[in-house]
């Protein structure tokens, strides 16, 4: 692989932090919640690769990929500089947005994604039945396994989570 010169260095966190680093406390009576902010390393479907090119570009978290892939723009730049198809960045800027919602994370997000859901504003904006009725089959068609779906009342607590995202 070619060496990547990104020209950031940022020091990678060791776990996934409760809030965005530059982001001040949120008094206990807001309306608002943190985005949850996680190890790049954690994205679902993100290769070896993949993964040592935006460490390299010095995205180590999934809100400094957010951060960097903002506008189009910068979402082609970034895969002109990782040398990958723009579809991947795009892919990957929807799960890590989706991952800001505390409740899904990483674990959820990829699910979220290929039910049709592409960010926590569509997300707040879905009927939670039907929503969760299509996880469900994804999930029985992809695993079999029925009870590896969550609740409709954990997503009825993502899509309270959504509008709550500051």
């Amino acid at each position: 692989m070619p060496e990547l010169n990104c020209g950031i260095f940022v020091k990678p966190p060791s776990h996934r932090l409760s809030q965005s680093p530059n982001r001040a406390p949120r008094p206990a009576n807001s309306k608002e919640i943190a985005s949850a902010d996680w190890a790049i390393a954690l994205l679902p479907g993100l290769s070896t690769d993949d993964h040592t090119r935006l460490i390299a570009c010095g995205i180590h978290t999934t809100l400094q990929l957010l951060t960097q892939g903002k506008t189009a723009e910068a979402r082609n730049h970034l895969a002109g500089q990782l040398q990958i198809p723009i579809r991947h960045v795009n892919k990957w800027v929807a799960l890590a947005d989706l991952a800001r919602i505390p409740g899904v994370g990483c674990q959820y997000c990829g699910l979220l994604l290929h039910a049709g859901v592409a960010s926590p504003t569509q997300l707040a904006q879905t009927p939670l039945d039907r929503l969760h009725r299509q996880m469900l089959k994804l999930q029985v068609a992809t695993l079999q396994r029925r009870d590896l779906c969550p609740e409709i009342g954990e997503v009825e607590q993502w899509s309270r989570q959504a509008r709550m995202l500051g």
